[in-house]
Formats: structure tokens, sequence, C-alpha cells
């Protein structure tokens, strides 16, 4: 049974200030989601903190999402990011390229026919995140493979920057609740770090990858949750097939994995 002093705090987050932190994350915070029924259909929107709390995934708030793995054409490395200490959710972790929200406030991104709602988003935030030219990732570039509805908890670590007990147990509840569209996409991109957002960036192969992930909790090496049931299930199956699938001039182009696999439906994962 949930103690009062928990029950407390969720009731609290609700109506939580975010001054006390990153001004920048605390304003991103308040960006409308698109809400989505287990089938992925749109029924509102609400603001990025309101989706990821506990209280209301238990109503069954579910958001869309997107995660997006661009690869080098030469070599077939994945461009891996660490998210920023200043993040409120999963602070310092390694995970894919990009993962974020389309927005409700982007008429373009609303649009559900060819995914083009979800690859403008990611061509925006890979901009944002990454600093990478949208004209080095236009939308008709990205191949679309599936989607996988999951729910993670989140490490507690936003607690960190409050001393109040109570408060710091209250954000150990926070939840990633979300259908998750995984975009591939080839190219050479320009990356320019926005540091408010990533505090590191690498190409890896897949046997690096997964030497990172057996070395995972010592040091750095720390990875969201979603970049691990992605990796676990469906990644290296499909980066070997990039491979299988190269060029006649030997590089890897995303778009050879169309029809790879049915992505028709919502996955769900656990």
């Amino acid at each position: 049974m949930t103690s009062p002093a928990i029950q407390a705090a969720k009731a609290a987050l609700a109506s939580i200030d975010l001054s006390n932190y990153d001004p920048e994350q605390s304003r991103l915070m308040d960006e409308r989601c698109i809400l989505v029924d287990e089938e992925d259909n749109a029924i509102g929107a609400v603001d990025k903190k309101t989706c990821h709390l506990m209280e209301n995934i238990n109503k069954g708030l579910l958001h869309r999402a997107f995660s997006v793995f661009i690869f080098r054409p030469s070599d077939g490395k994945l461009l891996l990011q660490q998210r920023a200490a200043e993040k409120i959710t999963f602070p310092d972790m390694w995970t894919n390229t990009c993962c974020s929200h389309p927005l409700d406030d982007f008429d373009v991104e609303k649009v559900v026919e060819n995914q083009l709602g979800v690859k403008a988003a990611a061509s925006r935030k890979l901009e944002h995140e990454l600093g990478i030219p949208q004209s080095q990732t236009p939308i008709d570039a990205f191949q679309y493979l599936t989607r996988i509805h999951y729910l993670a908890p989140s490490n507690g670590m936003w607690g960190e920057h409050e001393g109040s007990s109570l408060f710091a147990n209250a954000l150990r509840i926070l939840i990633d609740h979300k259908v998750d569209y995984i975009l591939f996409l080839t190219a050479d991109v320009t990356v320019v770090p926005n540091t408010n957002e990533i505090q590191a960036h690498k190409y890896v192969n897949k046997a690096e990858l997964q030497a990172m992930f057996q070395e995972e909790g010592k040091g750095s090496n720390l990875f969201t949750p979603w970049f691990k049931l992605i990796a676990r299930d469906f990644l290296f199956g499909w980066w070997d097939e990039l491979y299988r699938r190269r060029s006649s001039e030997g590089k890897v182009v995303a778009k050879s994995l169309d029809g790879l696999v049915d992505g028709s439906k919502v996955v769900k994962m656990v």
C-alpha cells in the first residue's frame, strides 16, 4: 500500500514549481504532447510534465513519441548521445541519437499519414538537441520501422536537485509511458551539440555498443530504458540487415529496410 507521505507527494507533483531547475528544461516541460490510446489514435493533448506523472499514468495517460537512430553511411556506425545533467528526466544517460515527442503545438506534427508528424518532429529535435541542420535530415529520408508501446520508471535522479525527502520520493514515481515510433536515418551529419540537451556524443559500431551495455553501471555507462528495450528486441538484428543490404558502393542505406517489418501495429514491450 502506498504510504500517506507518497500519496501526498504524488498530489503535489500536479502543481509543482519547476523554477528551481534549469530554466530552459523547465520551459520545455510546458510543451504539449499528443495523447493517444493504445492503438495510437490521438485523443487530446497535455503538457509534458503531466504526461510523466505516475498518478496520471495510472489513469491510462499515454503519449506519442519517437526514437531516431542515425547511422553513418560509410561504415554503418550509430550516433549516440549522452543526455545532459540539466535534463529533468533521465539525466546523464546514454541513448540513441535523439528521443523526443511530436507536439500538439505544430499542425504538421499531428499528421499521421506516412508518419509525417513524427518525422517532422524528429528533424526539428535533431537540430535543437544536436545542432544538425534540417537540410541534412529531410523528412523523406527517414525510414519508419515500427511503433512500440512501453512503460518505464525514471531513475529518480530529478529528485537530487531538491532537499526535501518527501519531494525526492515523489519524483521517483516519474514514469515514461508512450507509443514510440522508431525511425532510422543514414546520413553524414554535422553535429554542433546543444549543451543544455546533451553532454557528449559518439559513433559506435555494434560490438562497441554491446561492450558499453556490458559495462552498464560502471562510470558514466547508464542507458535510457527505452534504448535498452529497443536494442534487446530489435536494434542489433536490424543493424545486421543494414550491412547485408549495403549499396553497390558499400554504403548502408536506411531506405533499404523498407518492408522489413510490419509497422502497422503497435508492439507492446515489457
